[in-house]
């Protein structure tokens, strides 16, 4: 994947724009729903603390526990499929969906977004339609997801009553009861009628070969059962070795994405449709997806593959909060989405190592505890090693760190900056800062600077001790 331009061009028309508005108000209800249902649960923490045990130990394992569960899950009935890159998905995936012109429905995948399955699909002549009520929304749209736990997030419900009437020639409401209703009539007929349903999978349990699909609509179930082939697409980091161990991510999953206490449907699925049973497809084929992610593996950011993919980080992210995810130019958004992308997608997604105020909001909400701060800062040397560094942090940056490398030097930088600073000082504050400082400033102030610095203060008191 090829970066469109550079975040700080992709994030300027989103601030304060109504989607960001619609962002904030909906990541603000999520995370104070977090807030009330950790503090209810007593062991939170602890869950916490044994989730990130069982995420690190099976990524620090993960040729062991693919090999299990791709051998489980084929004892059972299904099909195993490797894609090492995203044009591998495609080809793989066209090839079990038959000749052009099948009918394929699908429920929320992050990673057929990430690869760009659905126009791999539509090359051949397929028809895919999107059966999550957001990605059903952003498809009537031509759009893409803003939120990888709520895509549509940016939209309000009078938007979606308008797409709905152009789009369904249905009469206008904003009503969401109704809206919901209007998009479940219209997709029911297609989950009977689809040829092959595609889903996500949030865990695969190496022990069994189940697939575990975790959502708060019944489309997923419809779309892995319905149709006569279910197709799986599932990240290679995307496992829990065992049942015991999945229970713990259920219960750390549904709190830290949407403040529930368990999503509305939790799926199971070990292998196709037996003889005597009386649903579930013919066929089950799981697609491994690589594209990037073994090149991470035993490597200083090894640890974004624990992610789980809740949106918690998202959430309560300051900078994702003021415009949503259409910024990051991505289909993984927020700080753990400014981690993972470059990694995936190379240097094109540098910049966004520093689309973070590293306030370390997204650490302290993680389910799984990911030190994203510390791998923002990582990817931050990686780009200076390179020299990389954006132009509006490049120039500041060398011009501090030559004058800190000098007592004589900083002296004077520091009188430099008093004396720039005084015009700009009122009520002992600087409220709007010229040249690149202007967007900084424009949210917040600077206190004034002390009249002595911290070196002549402890001088004037302690002498040169």
């Amino acid at each position: 994947m090829k970066a469109q331009g550079d975040f700080r061009t992709r994030a300027a028309p989103l601030l304060g724009s109504p989607a960001a508005r619609a962002i904030r108000s909906g990541t603000g209800r999520f995370a104070a729903k977090r807030v009330e249902v950790a503090a209810e649960y007593g062991v939170m923490d602890v869950m916490r603390d044994r989730a990130t045990e069982i995420r690190r130990h099976t990524i620090r394992h993960l040729d062991y526990y693919l090999a299990r569960f791709a051998e489980n899950v084929e004892n059972t009935g299904g099909q195993v499929h490797l894609a090492r890159s995203a044009v591998d998905v495609g080809k793989i995936v066209n090839r079990l969906a038959g000749s052009g012109g099948q009918l394929v429905i699908k429920s929320k995948s992050m990673v057929s977004e990430e690869v760009d399955l659905n126009r791999a699909l539509e090359s051949k002549g397929h028809e895919v339609v999107e059966t999550d009520l957001g990605e059903f929304i952003i498809q009537l749209a031509g759009d893409t997801p803003s939120h990888i736990i709520a895509p549509g997030m940016h939209l309000t419900r009078f938007q979606i009553g308008e797409l709905f009437k152009e789009r369904l020639q249905v009469p206008y409401t904003d009503v969401p009861t109704e809206l919901n209703q209007i998009a479940r009539l219209h997709l029911r007929q297609l989950f009977l009628s689809a040829d092959v349903g595609i889903t996500g999978v949030n865990f695969g349990v190496a022990e069994s070969g189940s697939l575990v699909t975790v959502t708060n609509e019944g489309n997923a179930r419809l779309t892995s059962t319905a149709p006569r082939v279910h197709i799986a697409l599932m990240g290679i980091e995307r496992l829990v070795p065992g049942f015991g161990d999945l229970a713990v991510m259920l219960e750390v999953l549904a709190r830290s994405a949407t403040g529930q206490r368990l999503s509305a449907y939790t799926n199971i699925i070990t292998g196709p449709r037996r003889p005597g049973e009386p649903d579930g497809p013919e066929q089950l084929h799981v697609v491994l997806v690589d594209n990037g992610r073994s090149e991470i593996l035993d490597g200083p950011f090894e640890e974004i593959l624990t992610c789980i993919r809740c949106g918690a980080c998202l959430n309560v992210c300051p900078v994702y909060r003021q415009m949503g995810g259409h910024g990051y130019g991505s289909v993984y958004s927020g700080p753990f989405g400014a981690v993972l992308t470059p990694l995936l997608g190379g240097p094109d997604w540098g910049d966004l190592a520093y689309a973070s105020t590293l306030c370390g909001a997204c650490l302290e909400v993680c389910p799984v505890r990911i030190d994203i701060p510390h791998l923002l800062l990582a990817l931050r040397s990686e780009e200076a090693g390179a020299d990389r560094i954006p132009g509006q942090v490049a120039g500041p940056v060398r011009w501090f760190s030559r004058s800190a490398m000098s007592v004589s030097r900083f002296g004077r930088m520091w009188g430099v900056l008093r004396w720039l600073s005084r015009p700009l000082t009122r009520n002992n504050s600087i409220r709007r800062l010229p040249g690149p400082g202007r967007n900084w400033s424009r949210h917040r102030n600077l206190r004034r600077l002390p009249a002595k610095s911290f070196r002549q203060q402890w001088k004037e008191e302690h002498g040169d001790r």
